[in-house]
């Protein structure tokens, strides 16, 4: 089956302000500045009118360069690796859309994914280009993700996160802590570790707070409930691992799992970001969302 037709309206482009320089064209100019890039490549883009001027019109190959001139292009992945978990929408309306997201999707594009990213997806099945994620989730963590599909409210529900005025809960399975009191909470000073991806606990004054309860105990492995006050990078992964009970199937902690590997569908990550709760910024109304995954099976 041939490609579906390239719509600038479904893809989120970067943008580059040309800088000084004595390029002839944009196309030397590009091919300068992105040097992971061959020339080859974005002859190609252009031929395919993934390249575009301020107007939003693909330029030319012969297009003179200009300093400061904005130029807009769409990353691609040559090669991109298919993900085959589906996403479902739970609910959409003028301002917000909400998505479960699978185990293994990304929320946006980052490194190797572009087009396999819940963003790029629902952008193509809404067709709203406007949508935007107000917060995200780890890849390798399932369920709720809420987007701003207005750009007139987003600032109004972007400031449910930094202000805590927005409850969430997770649930998570991983090994049982019977010489713990629950339910707990558990506080940290976070901070990046090695390798660059990975967060690590250290001395120093607390920037992460984690409610842990536990919802069931099922023999050697318990279900929690885990309530982030914070929103720290792998917040949870971290205060779980710290508490002696790193979660099932964790790739990064407490070590590394090898790297280049296939994603075992097998075997996700025991992290399902289950329920949202807050008052809309708009209507004052309480709002509810739940997460239709599980972490069974």
């Amino acid at each position: 089956m041939p490609d579906a037709p390239f719509n600038p309206a479904h893809h989120q482009a970067s943008t580059l302000s040309l800088p000084s320089g004595t390029w002839a064209t944009v196309l030397d100019c590009l091919c300068d500045h992105f040097k992971a890039i061959d020339r080859a490549q974005w002859l190609d883009r252009i031929a395919r009118g993934r390249v575009l001027d301020a107007q939003g019109k693909p330029i030319d190959v012969d297009l003179p360069y200009k300093q400061g001139l904005r130029i807009h292009y769409f990353r691609e992945v040559a090669n991109e690796r298919p993900i085959a978990a589906q996403e479902s929408i739970l609910h959409v309306d003028e301002h917000l859309v909400v998505a479960d997201k699978p185990h293994f999707l990304p929320v946006t594009p980052t490194g190797e994914y572009v087009e396999h990213t819940l963003l790029r997806r629902l952008i193509r099945r809404l067709g709203n280009p406007h949508l935007v994620p107000l917060h995200r989730i780890d890849r390798h963590t399932a369920g709720l993700v809420l987007f701003s599909a207005n750009p007139a409210s987003r600032s109004a529900y972007q400031a449910l996160f930094p202000n805590r005025q927005i409850d969430k809960c997770y649930e998570a399975i991983a090994p049982a802590l019977p010489h713990l009191t629950f339910p707990l909470v558990h506080t940290s000073r976070m901070v990046h570790g090695e390798p660059f991806f990975r967060m690590q606990e250290v001395a120093g004054v607390i920037n992460s707070e984690t409610r842990v309860e536990v919802a069931q105990k099922m023999g050697d492995l318990w279900r929690y409930r885990l309530y982030p006050i914070t929103g720290k990078t792998h917040q949870l992964r971290v205060h779980m691992t710290a508490l002696g009970a790193s979660l099932c199937n964790d790739p990064f902690y407490p070590e590394v799992c090898a790297q280049g590997e296939e994603d075992d569908y097998t075997k996700p990550l025991k992290l399902l970001a289950k329920r949202l709760a807050f008052n809309d910024p708009l209507t004052g109304e309480p709002r509810f969302f739940e997460s239709r995954l599980t972490l069974d099976g």
